[in-house]
């Protein structure tokens, strides 16, 4: 799964930090790094995070071959 954040949008509630901590996460100026490229163990974390997102920054898609 890739994951891609809106950087414009994203008002870091860090939600996703809670959903996904395997992935989503605040470093020390409070600022959401995550790996766009998890790996699938945490597909349902992601789904979820980016379901408990309140303004849906977060995009989802598959990986190529």
């Amino acid at each position: 799964m890739q994951i891609d954040v809106d950087r414009a949008v994203c008002e870091i509630h860090a939600q996703c930090v809670f959903a996904a901590p395997d992935v989503f996460e605040l470093d020390e100026d409070d600022e959401l790094v995550y790996d766009p490229s998890p790996d699938a163990r945490h597909d349902d974390a992601v789904r979820q995070a980016a379901h408990v997102c309140p303004v849906q920054a977060i995009r989802l898609g598959t990986q190529g071959p």
